[in-house]
């Protein structure tokens, strides 16, 4: 005589397919945390581009439609970033250039063509314009070497 025993146990084939849905999840999710990072940087270099062109149209206004004089260098925002303002509190970092060049100011007047490290804001003091390092004409971010 037989006897069936009634055990709980998981088959190869069943241990199998929990092994795939799994593996399909990963790979659809695992991306998108990949990318999370660059999508904070862009949108943080965008917010602080925001800011830094409503400090220069504030600044603008109250100065008789004059810029502040922004020099080339880390962080040389002018009176716009000065202890004791109300146009900017802190140096505003370029996060898609990263690194210490992030603060840095070039002198220009217009956006980057190519991905640039050596500096993360140009403005143009003769308009008052302003741009983020290794974002092009439409403010979109160039691509990373």
């Amino acid at each position: 005589m037989f006897t069936r025993r009634n055990e709980q146990a998981f088959t190869l084939v069943e241990v199998l397919i929990v092994v795939v849905i799994l593996g399909v999840l990963a790979a659809t999710v695992v991306p998108q945390f990949t990318n999370a990072t660059a999508d904070a940087q862009r949108n943080a270099t965008r917010d602080q581009l925001i800011k830094i062109r409503r400090a220069l149209d504030v600044y603008s206004v109250r100065n008789n439609n004059t810029y502040p004089n922004v020099t080339a260098g880390v962080g040389t925002w002018g009176e716009i970033a000065s202890r004791g303002t109300t146009y900017l509190r802190e140096t505003p970092l370029n996060q898609w250039v990263g690194g210490p060049n992030a603060a840095r100011i070039i002198l220009g007047t217009g956006p980057d063509t190519s991905f640039q490290h050596s500096y993360g804001w140009i403005y143009d003091p003769a308009t008052g314009r302003v741009w983020a390092a290794s974002f092009d004409a439409a403010e979109e971010p160039l691509p990373r070497p």
